[in-house]
């Protein structure tokens, strides 16, 4: 991972990445209204089928948007999970060693009545602030031994972590109860979304279908043209880059970039290897592989298996490397998606990448331009 890593506020822009794409919203627009002839508002005040398009892109945006939700407190209730019962465990294994040492100092208690002390009080021992107040009462103090005296203090200090324990245990399972409360949330609200998407869609006519289909075609034939455009600013980028490089051959740095860049593309091909072998597979929420994913369990899994860690969540995966420009995107960078950074895909050039759409649809490769240029979040490179 690199070192250089800068963390900033999840709401925030990347100077240089995203800029207002009046020129693709005016397309799109003008796409839709060719349509208008045809889906017109229905007299009885249902909606058009671009408005019908718009609130099914919706919904499947506020799932998947929950989904990154879900992904984080699932997280974090699998992490509180272990750490309350590594708390129990240690509870259960201090409360084992506070009876042995309780029956120990009985056992001490028995040989010094033995012997001709008093007789030892069970309650008055149990109910005892300290030690020295136990053995106060029953004249014993002066007849332990030191090792037994050793024996009390430790029983005591013993008594009084275990307790301690207890009680961290506790607000453990309580702080487990409120993100598993928070985790039902998240699922209940990707469900309900997932739902009204498919009855909207359901209420479509074959007709309407077909119209639709057209509509999203025409947004491809546009994202793929904002691909192509992409391609030759890279292109160009890079044989400046390559020019400038040549100019300055001579210069003590230009070894240790060059080895650095030979690194992570040996790296990327590796995430890029496997992120293509995923193709075809299903968006599932939640999914992590290896039979379905998400969008960040994609991500996840095709960096692991180039033997980087990345995050479980969008929102944490967009600050696990280094922020780069559009221009400056490289095969095997990440490329986050509107302002939530709700979405990711990984770049494989050209303006193209690999993701996990959304539910319903499988991985795929897809031109990064898939919702219009404005909803292009950042690149981050994660190795």
């Amino acid at each position: 991972m690199a070192s250089h890593r800068k963390s900033r506020p999840a709401g925030t822009r990347v100077a240089g990445i995203r800029t207002p794409a009046l020129a693709t919203a005016a397309l799109t627009s003008v796409a839709l209204l060719s349509q208008s002839a045809n889906a017109a508002p229905a007299a009885d005040g249902n909606p058009s089928l671009e408005e019908v398009e718009k609130k099914v892109d919706d919904l499947y945006r506020q799932a998947e948007s929950a989904t990154e939700k879900y992904n984080a407190a699932k997280e974090k209730t699998t992490k509180q999970r272990k750490n309350v019962d590594t708390l129990l465990d240690d509870v259960a294994k201090r409360t084992q060693k506070l009876n042995e040492e309780r029956d120990q100092l009985g056992s001490f208690a028995a040989a010094q009545y033995r012997t001709g002390a008093a007789a030892p009080d069970t309650a008055t021992f149990l109910l005892a602030d300290s030690p020295q107040d136990y053995f106060d009462q029953t004249q014993l103090m002066s007849r332990l031994t030191s090792r037994q005296k050793s024996a009390v203090d430790e029983y005591f200090t013993e008594q009084s972590a275990t307790m301690k324990k207890r009680q961290e245990a506790s607000r453990s399972l309580e702080t487990l109860t409120a993100t598993q409360h928070d985790l039902q949330t998240a699922k209940s609200t990707v469900q309900k979304k997932l739902s009204d998407a498919r009855e909207l869609l359901s209420k479509l006519t074959a007709e309407e279908k077909a119209r639709l289909a057209a509509i999203q075609k025409q947004k491809e034939e546009e994202a793929a043209r904002k691909a192509a455009e992409l391609a030759k600013q890279q292109a160009a980028a890079e044989k400046a880059k390559e020019e400038a490089a040549a100019q300055d051959s001579g210069s003590s740095g230009s070894g240790s970039t060059s080895t650095s860049d030979s690194s992570y593309a040996t790296k990327a091909e590796k995430a890029l290897a496997f992120a293509r072998a995923q193709i075809g597979k299903p968006y599932v929420w939640g999914a992590t592989g290896p039979e379905s994913y998400d969008c960040s369990g994609l991500t996840q899994a095709a960096w692991k298996a180039a033997g980087v860690d990345l995050p479980r969540t969008t929102y944490d995966q967009v600050n696990a490397g280094t922020t780069v420009s559009l221009t400056d995107a490289q095969p095997g960078d990440l490329i986050f998606f509107y302002d939530d950074i709700s979405h990711v895909g990984i770049y494989i050039g050209n303006g193209m990448m690999i993701h996990a759409p959304k539910p319903g649809a499988y991985v795929r490769e897809e031109s990064i331009y898939y919702g219009g240029e404005s909803i292009i979040h950042s690149v981050v490179r994660p190795a």
